[in-house]
């Protein structure tokens, strides 16, 4: 693995998952694998689960894990080619990128969407251009449009699970949306659905508001639609997550609490488990009947983040020996 910023830089899901599974199962049996490796987390915006899971995850494979939170910390940042730099930005990215690459064996990231233009965003220009200049192989702890470290750890939480099942077909896995108070970005709910499509042992559904819809390039294979009670019949796993509008760009045009996910909901289902990225506004995304019942799974979800996150690393120390 050359480098980490969607599914397409793996080459077999299941096996990733295995693996992850295998680390959760002896953390420390790579212990010397990252020995005398370094690796820069570079934060342009706020993180709590994907950067310590993957300090921790570093750790575990004996690499020293440096953070940097650029936002804070650093000089503000110029992206753009050819850019006459007469306004906020004070270092060019083909500056201070290639000495980064000189600094760290493994770059991991985390921009976020300014979710006000579309193109831009959706350029994924703040990632490309590390991977262009670091001349080191950069791992996505978020970007503009994807979380892959997010929904690696999904889908092994959702196989550690259904193991526990005895099942004889595909599991049915519902992405709804779920109201906020404010506008977030589709980066989860596009990797989610691009991952799951990818994974091809389920039968997906996702179910949002009209004009919610999602980039098809991501939901292309999943059954769409907008009535959350159809999707959710005999749903084995609901993943819950907001996302402000597409087409329109980042909007906000209704916030029904009726989409709220509550036991109620769940009576249709297949006793399904709930899923959450974190953070979650209770009460207004997810209800407290669900976030504190056994049908929860997001605290399991989030500790499996560290193993997706060494798995990852993994892979790619071993590529680059």
């Amino acid at each position: 693995m050359k480098q980490f910023i969607s599914v397409n830089d793996v080459s077999n899901i299941n096996s990733i998952v295995a693996k992850a599974l295998a680390y959760k199962a002896n953390p420390f049996v790579d212990k010397h694998l990252g020995a005398g490796r370094r690796i820069g987390l570079l934060f342009l915006n706020p993180s709590l689960r994907t950067r310590l899971s993957t300090q921790v995850a570093a750790s575990n494979l004996g690499m020293e894990a440096i953070v940097f939170n650029v936002d804070k910390e650093g000089w503000a940042l110029e992206f753009e080619e050819g850019a006459i730099m007469s306004g906020n930005t004070v270092e060019h990215i083909k500056d201070a990128a290639p000495i980064l690459g000189k600094y760290f064996d493994i770059l991991a990231i985390r921009t976020f969407p300014s979710l006000k233009n579309k193109e831009d965003d959706y350029s994924e220009l703040y990632i490309h251009q590390f991977i262009k200049y670091a001349g080191v192989p950069v791992v996505s702890l978020e970007s503009a449009t994807l979380h892959p470290l997010q929904s690696l750890t999904d889908i092994i939480t959702i196989q550690e699970n259904s193991k526990l099942k005895i099942q004889n077909s595909k599991p049915k896995i519902v992405l709804t949306w779920a109201p906020h108070v404010k506008p977030l970005p589709q980066c989860v709910a596009n990797s989610f659905a691009q991952w799951i499509n990818a994974w091809g042992e389920a039968d997906f559904v996702i179910t949002h508001p009209h004009d919610y819809e999602l980039d098809k390039r991501f939901t292309q294979g999943a059954t769409i639609t907008h009535t959350q009670e159809e999707a959710l019949k005999n749903a084995d796993y609901v993943y819950v997550k907001n996302w402000s509008t597409f087409n329109d760009y980042g909007k906000v045009y209704e916030n029904d609490p009726s989409w709220m996910l509550t036991n109620e909901k769940l009576q249709i289902t297949n006793n399904a488990k709930v899923m959450h990225c974190l953070p979650v506004r209770r009460n207004i995304e997810l209800s407290d009947e669900i976030l504190d019942s056994p049908n929860s799974l997001v605290t399991q979800q989030a500790s499996n983040r560290v193993w997706a996150a060494q798995a990852v690393l993994s892979e790619i120390l071993n590529s680059n020996k």
